[in-house]
């Protein structure tokens, strides 16, 4: 169950956040009812981090490793022939 709060509750009751994501949930952090942070397990944040890192053109190859049993996945997209890139559309829409 993920929950909102207050930047005011959150550093309040910080402690207890940090207990419901070590739980695995999420805790959204709002200033006037506006999200403006939140509060991730770590190994959550790491793979957001991998994926903003690797962008919209980054594709499959640039997420592949980093889990049990990955790196034959690794080197089948390391071998693979390229045929350029994709248009993305907007995520917006």
């Amino acid at each position: 169950m993920n929950k909102s709060v207050s930047i005011a509750k959150a550093k309040a009751t910080l402690s207890d956040c940090i207990r419901e994501v070590e739980a695995g949930s999420s805790v959204l952090i709002t200033r006037h009812g506006k999200p403006v942070a939140a509060l991730v397990r770590a190994s959550d944040f790491h793979r957001l981090d991998r994926l903003r890192k690797a962008g919209p053109e980054g594709g499959l190859a640039s997420l592949a490793g980093g889990w049990e049993g990955s790196d034959e996945l690794v080197r089948i997209l390391n071998e693979s022939p390229r045929f350029g890139q994709r248009e993305t559309s907007p995520l917006d829409q």
